[in-house]
């Protein structure tokens, strides 16, 4: 970007511009690999806008507007072409995108994937999968989760406003427990701790969590239920790194296979990853507030709810009815 300034009135626009100009634009790296080629009944897929829109739509226009520069779909190689032709086409005009691929049978030198295992191998192995791709910083979500415009302009500044060549200063969007429950039934949520400087300390999983009596709490390992804060963060799944995360990924991931490799169910993780560095004392995790409110299609019963959500946000104006 080239910008003269050629009067007073336009000086602070001017330097506001090339101030954007010389910020490092983040890339949005969408977790889809669990996606299927057969399309009817996919939730990731499902179209709830009201012009058919799917929740994937909708973090990629929040992503574009919170400043990111390059859209990276992880997905399967048997569904490429249909990826491609449908998915893809939409956002030709709008960002630049690629697309890599995982596999069961991608893994480092050395080791095979053990007979009878079917499932991927997690989170981490599919961010790993964009290595070759991505060298600024990066920001991970899954495809099927509406994360909402705050978050993405949360990280998207976090991220864009990291020194050139930092490492080991990662981020991830911390949800209030509160704004991420389902009407339906019970969620599972990572539920963080932080330090006096909103780094993240653990992420526990707690499987059951639902508002009780007004008061949302989960059941601990006892089978009591406790209650705790609106506000307490929790992972839903929204990290922010640098691409040095890759190389401590690869490293980590032979440690991983050689003691998890025969297991078939075993799944490599990203809080798997990240509580490493961080008890390790390699990085840290800066927890980020948000006032965004996740939905998503949890029981089928969530569907409807989530179409009158998003129908709702377009009425107030927070998205063009047509999206792209």
């Amino acid at each position: 970007m080239s910008t003269v300034c050629i009067d007073n009135n336009s000086f602070y626009l001017c330097a506001y511009l090339i101030k954007i100009d010389k910020l490092m634009k983040p890339t949005l790296f969408v977790l889809a690999a669990g996606m299927g080629s057969r399309y009817g009944g996919l939730k990731q897929l499902d179209g709830l806008g009201p012009n058919g829109e799917t929740i994937m739509d909708y973090s990629i226009f929040d992503a574009i507007r919170g400043g990111f520069g390059k859209i990276v779909f992880v997905i399967r190689k048997d569904f490429e072409q249909d990826f491609r032709e449908k998915i893809i086409s939409k956002y030709e005009n709008h960002i630049p995108v690629e697309v890599v691929f995982q596999s069961i049978d991608k893994l480092p030198a050395g080791f095979t994937c053990p007979e009878g295992r079917v499932k991927p191998w997690g989170t981490n192995h599919a961010v790993l999968m964009g290595k070759d791709v991505i060298k600024e910083p990066f920001a991970v979500i899954n495809a099927d989760d509406f994360y909402g415009r705050d978050s993405f302009a949360v990280i998207g500044k976090y991220l864009s406003e990291l020194p050139e060549g930092k490492e080991n200063d990662y981020c991830m969007v911390g949800f209030r427990v509160g704004n991420t429950l389902s009407e339906s039934g019970t969620v599972a949520r990572g539920i963080c701790s932080t330090d006096e400087n909103d780094h993240l300390t653990t992420v526990v999983e707690r499987t059951e969590i639902m508002r009780i009596n007004g008061a949302v709490s989960y059941k601990d390992e006892q089978g009591e239920w406790v209650a705790v804060e609106d506000n307490t963060p929790v992972s839903m799944n929204m990290w922010g790194f640098t691409p040095d995360y890759f190389r401590y990924s690869e490293d980590y991931f032979v440690e991983f296979l050689k003691e998890n490799g025969s297991n078939i169910k075993a799944e490599y993780f990203i809080p798997l990853m990240v509580n490493k560095l961080i008890n390790d004392g390699i990085a840290t995790v800066k927890v980020l507030d948000t006032t965004s409110k996740w939905f998503g299609v949890t029981y089928a019963a969530d569907r409807q709810s989530v179409v009158d959500k998003i129908q709702a946000l377009v009425d107030a104006g927070e998205y063009p009815s047509k999206l792209f």
